[in-house]
């Protein structure tokens, strides 16, 4: 199903589903909260986050990240997305993971396909 919120004016917003929701040790984080906030990032051009297993905890959360054509060819690592989103995020909201893609894999309608990121982490 869908997540929504209602703000104190009485408006609905939905936050994403349900089925996308990442349970990181007892937290349930939206992906979506996560990469609005990438998406600040200078070097980000695109972001898509996903739960993907993790054999210690069950889920962790994960970032594809499309790099900005000027930051591609090892201008920036994972690690120092990882530790940029670690000075703004929650402690239990920031990826655990990055990965460098060319391209999101997205639905019909542009949204980002969730599943696909996850069937992608799951053929490495």
């Amino acid at each position: 199903g869908d997540l929504a919120r209602m703000d104190d004016r009485g408006y609905f917003y939905i936050e994403g589903r349900t089925k996308d929701m990442v349970k990181y040790k007892g937290y349930k984080v939206m992906p979506k909260e996560v990469e609005e906030k990438l998406m600040e990032h200078p070097a980000i051009l695109e972001v898509g986050v996903a739960g993907v297993p993790d054999p210690n905890i069950g889920e962790t959360i994960k970032a594809f990240v499309v790099l900005k054509p000027e930051y591609r060819d090892g201008k920036i690592t994972e690690k120092d997305i990882i530790e940029w989103a670690k000075e703004r995020l929650a402690g239990y909201k920031y990826p655990r993971q990055i990965e460098f893609i060319r391209t999101l894999p997205r639905t019909a309608v542009g949204k980002i396909f969730r599943r696909k990121l996850r069937e992608m982490e799951s053929l490495e």
